[in-house]
């Protein structure tokens, strides 16, 4: 015999997809941030500090946002720093930075893209580049 679906059991169900949804999300959260420690740990990546000192030094504004992730490119894998600055002039920038060196790999900033800046001390910008 089945029972018909009450608002009650809707919400109990709703409730219980909404914990079995959140608890995914947290665990694979903490399992990001362990490889995240274990990549600093073994040389793997720059501390964040010093990707951001190096990114506010070359792009002024508020960094918005980062995120660290593993990126694929064929059968080469590598760290990526991912970083939304809103830069003093009112534009967005997003940055894909090599986390090992902290080479820009690209930039877009309103629709243009910049690609291969360095943030090491000392960089002279590419003609072209801002």
């Amino acid at each position: 015999m089945s029972l018909p679906f009450t608002p009650m059991r809707w919400g109990t169900l709703s409730l219980c997809l909404a914990l079995l949804a959140a608890s995914g999300t947290v665990r694979s959260g903490e399992e990001d941030h362990e490889r995240a420690r274990k990549a600093l740990e073994a040389g793997e990546v720059l501390p964040l500090k010093t990707i951001l000192e190096r990114v506010e030094r070359a792009y002024p504004g508020q960094v918005m946002d980062v995120e660290l992730e593993r990126d694929h490119q064929g059968s080469a894998e590598r760290w990526i720093y991912k970083v939304k600055v809103f830069g003093s002039g009112g534009s967005l920038v997003r940055l894909k930075v090599n986390a090992r060196d902290g080479t820009v790999l690209g930039s877009k900033s309103q629709g243009q893209s910049i690609g291969g800046r360095s943030l090491s001390p000392g960089h002279q910008p590419l003609a072209g580049e801002r």
